[in-house]
């Protein structure tokens, strides 16, 4: 295949394999071709709808939906990224500049800077180490207290 081959031609040569005819003469594979053989049929027709998937998004425009994460989004913290971190925070770089600049998401960051102790634990993170809640249980940071029944 070459670089000049568009994706509709691929599909039509992809189409007359999985069909058992030569692409190129139109005329039938004998019965001990490979293309004869029924894995490799099966083969060809899952490639085809796969094709037939990627350019009918294509076509519709359909993108990935939400932003592509960070660069470094999931990736641990090192020991220097820590540091670089903190020393970035107390000298007043902003949260968004901290971010661009180490590859993480603003609320990485804001994580980040309190497992360090810089500031308060964002809403909706757990602190390293606690288990999560089972189900129908309340976090402990909830407190004991129950609502009242309205019985």
């Amino acid at each position: 295949m070459t670089s000049t081959m568009n994706d509709e031609r691929v599909l039509a040569i992809l189409q007359a394999l999985a069909n058992g005819v030569d692409p190129a003469s139109g005329a039938a594979f004998p019965a001990e071709s490979p293309y004869q053989r029924p894995d490799t049929v099966r083969a060809l027709y899952h490639a085809i709808r796969a094709l037939e998937t990627i350019l009918s998004k294509a076509r519709s425009g359909e993108r990935r939906s939400g932003p592509t994460p960070p660069g470094n989004s999931g990736k641990p913290w090192s020991p220097e990224e820590d540091t670089a971190l903190a020393t970035g925070f107390d000298a007043g770089q902003p949260l968004e500049a901290l971010a661009a600049a180490h590859g993480r998401s603003r609320f990485a960051i804001e994580a980040r800077l309190a497992k360090l102790g810089k500031v308060p634990m964002p809403a909706g993170v757990r602190a390293s180490g606690s288990p999560a809640p089972r189900a129908g249980e309340r976090p402990a940071h909830y407190g004991t207290a129950r609502p009242q029944s309205l019985a």
